[in-house]
């Protein structure tokens, strides 16, 4: 179907801009050879013309959605396994295509990542995992996706972010308050937290949960040890490491998400430490191989799979004056990693 005579062409770009086309190409497809000053500028006047909107408003005129972009931070997080698992389900009912792309839980990574799923005419983009706390971490990122939302370009995210976009929304700060009371029923006091990175939004989200529960069983967050590490099995292999050397009466260890308490577990297992007649262990998130481990990992479980399938079809659907969002539940699974405080003595 040729470009109708009023879209604006990468020669028109490159004029506006000016610059080579061979130098737009490579700016708008987020390509090595280019300065970021020069990228940016480029993006700028492509985005003020129009050039990315038309080019979505054309795809999906003619009914056309073949592509979508998929965000996560982590490939090989069985967290995002799951969530990607639940796209690319519905992705194959509706014959699309998903590309997975992988940030690193950095913000300008991300951006990068959203401005190459632009440039490369994809038609809808979820943005999963946490968002960042600080609104200027996702201000571009939230320019960049607006201005595809409104050449026809659909979008939503999962998490809580600073992007305007239907959202789908985890119960991170139950999950945390269920796992924290859960330790406090057994018994425990000298309970150690290991979160990710406090920029993440999950984090924070997680830790107000821990909070709450502390308080209801007359216990405050700041007489615990809380170390925030990488958000990863090895962040939570480390941290394991330091909160044991530094703080040898504990007797539990929170672990705000499965990746890093499987590295808790791995730790305590090369120390000698019983798991849960020493110490206990729990997670949040409930990926498919917590069951599996040994001991099988208490932990709250998040329906991945169904965020995942919720946040494309969100973005599928027509776009609506108000933001949507859907919020999930959550529930405590207990497994053989927690039991009872050991006696003091």
């Amino acid at each position: 179907m040729p470009k109708p005579r009023s879209a604006p062409r990468l020669a028109d770009v490159a004029a506006r801009a000016g610059v080579s086309i061979a130098t737009a190409s490579r700016s708008l497809a987020g390509r090595d050879g280019v300065s970021e000053a020069v990228a940016a500028h480029v993006r700028e006047v492509a985005l003020g013309m129009g050039y990315v909107a038309n080019v979505h408003a054309r795809t999906l005129a003619g009914g056309a959605t073949s592509t979508v972009g998929l965000i996560v931070h982590e490939i090989g997080d069985p967290y995002f396994s799951e969530i990607a698992s639940g796209v690319i389900g519905v992705a194959a009912k509706r014959g699309l295509t998903v590309q997975i792309c992988h940030s690193g839980r950095d913000p300008r990574n991300e951006l990068h990542q959203i401005r190459t799923l632009i440039a490369h005419r994809t038609d809808a983009i979820i943005v999963a995992g946490s968002g960042y706390t600080e609104p200027s971490l996702q201000a571009e990122s939230n320019a960049a996706l607006q201005a595809f939302q409104e050449g026809g370009g659909r979008v939503a995210v999962i998490g809580r972010h600073f992007i305007a976009a239907d959202s789908v929304r985890p119960a991170n700060e139950a999950a945390g308050h269920a796992v924290t009371a859960h330790l406090l029923e057994l018994g425990h006091r000298r309970i150690g937290v290991l979160a990710g990175p406090d920029v993440l939004t999950t984090v924070v989200d997680r830790l107000a949960g821990v909070a709450t529960a502390l308080a209801a069983g007359g216990l405050s967050i700041a007489d615990l040890p809380v170390l925030h590490t990488d958000f990863t099995r090895n962040g939570g292999h480390a941290g394991a490491e330091r909160l044991l050397a530094e703080h040898p009466d504990l007797t539990a260890l929170v672990a705000l998400n499965d990746a890093m308490a499987i590295g808790v577990l791995s730790v305590l297992r090369s120390h000698g430490i019983a798991v849960p007649q020493q110490m206990s262990v729990a997670g949040v998130d409930d990926v498919a191989v917590a069951a599996d481990l040994a001991p099988s990992l208490t932990t709250v479980r998040l329906p991945m799979t169904e965020m995942g399938e919720l946040a494309l079809t969100m973005a599928l659907k027509p776009p609506s004056a108000r933001r949507r969002r859907k919020n999930t539940g959550h529930e405590l699974i207990v497994r053989d990693s927690t039991g009872p405080a050991p006696a003091v003595g």
